[in-house]
């Protein structure tokens, strides 16, 4: 919105500032840091005096859980959801394809794990929410659009196409096969960072140090002269992705604020499915979807633990973990919640660094 300011730059030059897409993802960080600081503690309250008792702790979880995180309120995400929506909104392009595409994805999913959290807290179970077929069913459909949408708005060499990091110019023709794989990303990034939101956190981290790597990849290849240097395709327009990744990251630190281990209250499905399907929607928009695998790698292994564990189990009716996702299982073992979670951090920043090599080994 606040984009459209750059027009009076002939009148006045310092309005010129708002033509750059560095300043402006700057500025939505600060917007959504500081919408962090001043609505954290009020909404904590709000929803504390709202959910009596606070969010249903699984009794098949750790033992320690049902003490320690009793009690604690959940849909935070809402925080980080209205800080990162108003920033972008205000700082980003709005005749941007590729900003309401993630931004919708975004608040989709919010909805869906909004409702799923309502669901538990108002029948007090855990069990209660919504189902995992329809979470699925619903979150494809959000999906399908956002991936049909995504091809449309690719420049023509690039629909259909699947990038392989590491390889120059190497690109595989999926066609219309696009569809379900991109459906796939967005879903399955959703689904696995609402697997790792299990101790205090431990997903919003990851998930900032992502969104900042996948934020300098859209600006990297939404810019011409980036790309011919690094030899890498050039997706025009996804240089804006940069602002709302700014704003996330700035939402995630204003939550993290005030929801410091131990937390003060649960981001939820709310946050956790919104925040995973806007990395998978970022990545489909850079065509970068298999760079996310790497990113995103924590979360991959989230998913992939209780898959394992799932499959193993019915098949021969025993554990390969001790307690599925894997960071139970290190629980389980006796790791402190706070080493798990720090060690999980790292672990993080050390994958995304080597998704930013990508962009440079070919």
């Amino acid at each position: 919105m606040l984009f459209w300011l750059s027009q009076l730059s002939e009148t006045f030059t310092v309005f010129n500032l708002f033509r750059y897409i560095t300043f402006r993802a700057g500025a939505a960080f600060f917007t959504a840091l500081v919408f962090g600081f001043v609505f954290g503690k009020p909404l904590i309250e709000y929803l504390r005096r709202r959910q009596k008792g606070g969010q249903p702790i699984r009794e098949d979880g750790p033992e320690s859980h049902l003490i320690s995180k009793a009690g604690t309120p959940t849909m935070g995400g809402l925080l980080i959801l209205s800080a990162l929506v108003v920033s972008t909104l205000l700082w980003a392009r709005l005749d941007n394809g590729y900003v309401w595409m993630v931004l919708l994805v975004t608040v989709a999913f919010g909805l869906i794990g909004f409702a799923d959290d309502y669901t538990k807290v108002k029948a007090r179970n855990n069990y209660k929410g919504l189902s995992g077929r329809s979470r699925l069913a619903i979150g494809f459909v959000v999906a399908f659009f956002a991936a049909l949408s995504a091809m449309y708005m690719h420049p023509e060499p690039l629909t259909g196409q699947l990038a392989v990091p590491l390889l120059k110019d190497v690109l595989i023709n999926l066609g219309w096969f696009f569809l379900p794989v991109a459906m796939f990303v967005i879903v399955g990034a959703a689904n696995s960072v609402n697997l790792t939101d299990g101790l205090d956190g431990l997903a919003i981290m990851p998930v900032m140090i992502a969104a900042g790597t996948l934020g300098v990849i859209a600006y990297t290849v939404g810019r011409v002269d980036f790309t011919t240097y690094l030899e890498v395709h050039f997706v025009p327009g996804t240089g804006e992705l940069l602002v709302f990744s700014a704003a996330l990251i700035g939402g995630g630190l204003g939550f993290l604020w005030d929801n410091a281990p131990p937390a003060a209250g649960f981001m939820g499905d709310t946050g956790s499915l919104a925040l995973g399907g806007a990395l998978g929607a970022i990545a489909v928009a850079t065509k970068h979807e298999i760079v996310l695998g790497i990113v995103g790698g924590l979360f991959v292994v989230e998913a992939l633990s209780v898959i394992i564990q799932v499959a193993y189990f019915k098949a021969t009716g025993k554990r390969v973990f001790l307690m599925a996702p894997i960071h139970h299982h290190f629980e389980k073992k006796g790791w402190a919640e706070p080493q798990i979670v720090i060690r999980f951090w790292i672990i993080s920043l050390i994958l995304a660094l080597i998704g930013l090599a990508t962009l440079k080994i070919r």
